[in-house]
């Protein structure tokens, strides 16, 4: 007893060492920031790029550095591995951030409601005015119609995988197919239903895009809503097959309410993603300076790839780089506007 009453702290003391100060990862950035940008200016790197990695490096090594003669070199791991996620982070943040500053502050030149209200119509593409009225019509019409299609068969097939598949050889196949169809590339859909089109000579229209849309969403809704339904605890399918109810019914009422939040969040991000594809669009629907809000006759208008038209075609013409960034910005606002729809749905059908 007075062995350990000798050997404890003296009333008062800390059990804790030495730490450095809560603002210490600030000074040490500021000062990566400072030397490295005198590194590149006496190295003649003029690129901002090579300033911020070689920025990246000089606070992993000072944070490492400054822990280990401080605090410990076993806290000095904690603090790389914590630098490390930050610096990790900016890389990611901060061309995501410089993508959307740069399309904003040359999208905006044209953006306004004229440019939202008309088409090109019999306007050159050298020629200012015009509009992407016919393309967001397009897109709209393009990618509703590929929802329609990939939406439901994604969920049933999910439903099938989860409920009813098992461990089954099909269940099996179907699930490598799933995850063969997540990796092809945009193209090979969209020559699939060009393949498709020739031999039943069909000229371009705005549901063969739909058709090869579809086929890029239907692995990814598959995959979420799989993903999703897994979530389900088997106490609440237990619960109502206990009471009688029958197993389709139990899906209906019990487990897809339960994930539809996340249901559908995932289909939201699979339109997201496939609302800016340019590659099927652009074999199977050509483009169309028109108006057509036919999309089973006749040839289409669609953002992307009035994006692809208009940049294409810009050499020596600043009205047709104007109107590509600021197509470009609505592309992004459209994107955003669903992602928060999703969360929004996701946050109102959660369950509580």
């Amino acid at each position: 007893m007075s062995a350990i009453t000798d050997n404890a702290p003296a009333r008062g003391g800390s059990l804790q060492g030495a730490r450095l100060p809560k603002w210490s990862p600030w000074v040490i950035a500021a000062g990566s920031a400072a030397v490295a940008a005198g590194i590149g200016t006496a190295a003649g790197m003029g690129s901002k790029v090579e300033w911020g990695l070689i920025a990246g490096l000089l606070f992993v090594l000072g944070t490492y550095v400054l822990a280990a003669r401080v605090e410990g070199r076993r806290q000095a791991k904690d603090r790389i591995a914590t630098s490390l996620v930050w610096v990790a982070f900016l890389l990611a943040v901060v061309p995501l951030v410089s993508l959307i500053w740069t399309t904003v502050q040359r999208g905006v030149k044209v953006l306004d409601v004229y440019f939202l209200t008309h088409s090109m119509g019999v306007v050159a593409d050298s020629e200012p005015g015009g509009g992407i009225y016919h393309a967001i019509l397009g897109s709209l019409e393009q990618v509703g119609l590929a929802t329609a299609i990939g939406a439901p068969v994604g969920v049933l097939t999910a439903i099938y995988l989860v409920e009813y598949g098992g461990r089954g050889r099909l269940a099996k196949a179907i699930t490598f197919f799933v995850d063969v169809m997540t990796g092809i590339p945009s193209i090979v859909a969209g020559l699939f239903i060009l393949s498709l089109m020739l031999m039943s000579d069909m000229q371009p229209f705005g549901f063969a895009g739909s058709l090869a849309l579809a086929i890029l969403m239907m692995p990814v809704v598959v995959r979420s809503t799989e993903e999703m339904l897994k979530l389900v605890p088997n106490e609440l399918r237990e619960a109502s097959l206990a009471l009688g109810v029958p197993k389709w019914r139990t899906i209906l009422r019990v487990v897809l309410p339960t994930s539809a939040g996340g249901i559908v969040t995932g289909v939201m991000l699979a339109v997201a993603r496939i609302a800016g594809e340019t590659a099927p669009v652009l074999l199977l629907v050509w483009g169309n300076p028109f108006i057509n809000a036919n999309p089973f006759e006749g040839a289409q208008a669609s953002l992307p790839l009035y994006i692809y038209q208009q940049y294409s075609q810009s050499s020596g013409s600043t009205a047709a780089y104007d109107r590509a960034w600021a197509a470009s910005l609505t592309l992004i606002a459209f994107v955003m506007i669903l992602n928060l729809v999703a969360r929004g749905l996701a946050r109102r059908r959660s369950p509580r």
